[in-house]
């Protein structure tokens, strides 16, 4: 864990737009999360999205637009932390290319180095080996294409997963296959998308697990959309939820419990 004696690390948290939206659990999460680290976080309200469906679709001139208020937004933070392998990595590899030869190349570059995602930031910046919620059951885990591939997030939420009680974590058949969202890909291509995602909750159904988890809200939200659909009786959650203990709420597309 952290040393008491250093200081206490302030924290922007890039809330992103899905969790504002339809998942605001996740930030709540996060907050405690790294408070517990010992961070103090804020939540800047003139935050918006990060760009990357602008960025996506090849809108450069409003993702630059939308980059330059969120770097003016959080750079004087010591950190930038987003629950989501996706916007984190979009904020902290893309940004850089972006401003490539602008007048912001500098500011971005500064900016992009501060960005973490939350998993990678618990444990590789703060130093966190273990959480102390509980749950009982069986979960598995789907590690997101830009954590994994950007940003290189696979052991954190395992190491910290595995310090939740009574939870056993079974490990999924192509875990790091994508799950078929991709962003805009998914309205792009909505045949192959959903083929990708069959075989993602096919592999989810087979786990033996009650509760998938993962740490980007888009992935979370297209396979609990197909797992619904399908009438599976499986929980779906990000996996901050999960850590922090704030798990006794309705599942991603589920009822109330």
């Amino acid at each position: 864990m952290r040393q008491e004696t250093l200081k206490r690390p302030r924290v922007g948290l890039f809330v992103t737009c899905l969790v504002d939206l339809f998942r605001p659990t996740v930030g709540f999460a996060s907050v405690k999360l790294l408070e517990e680290a010992g961070c103090e976080v804020e939540v800047p309200m003139a935050q918006t999205c990060c760009g990357q469906p602008a960025y996506n679709s090849g809108d450069r001139e409003d993702t630059i637009a939308i980059a330059t208020n969120t770097i003016k937004t959080f750079e004087e933070y010591d950190y930038i932390v987003a629950p989501s392998g996706s916007c984190a990595g979009m904020l902290r590899k893309h940004y850089p290319a972006l401003f490539k030869d602008h007048a912001w190349e500098a500011r971005a570059a500064a900016f992009s180095a501060k960005v973490h995602e939350l998993m990678s930031f618990l444990v590789d910046v703060m130093g966190v080996d273990a959480v102390s919620a509980a749950r009982e059951g069986n979960v598995t885990y789907h590690d997101s294409c830009s954590g994994l591939r950007e940003l290189g997030i696979r052991e954190q939420p395992r190491r910290l997963l595995g310090s939740v009680l009574g939870l056993k974590l079974k490990e999924l058949k192509d875990s790091d296959v994508c799950c078929g969202f991709g962003g805009t890909f998914c309205v792009k291509y909505p045949d192959i998308s959903n083929k990708i995602v069959e075989e993602k909750a096919a592999n989810i159904q087979a786990s033996g697990a009650d509760t998938l988890l993962a740490g980007d809200l888009g992935c979370l939200m297209n396979m609990a959309g197909k797992l619904q659909r399908q009438g599976a009786d499986i929980e779906v959650r990000h996996v901050a939820e999960v850590l922090a203990g704030m798990d006794d709420g309705p599942a991603i597309g589920g009822g109330e419990r």
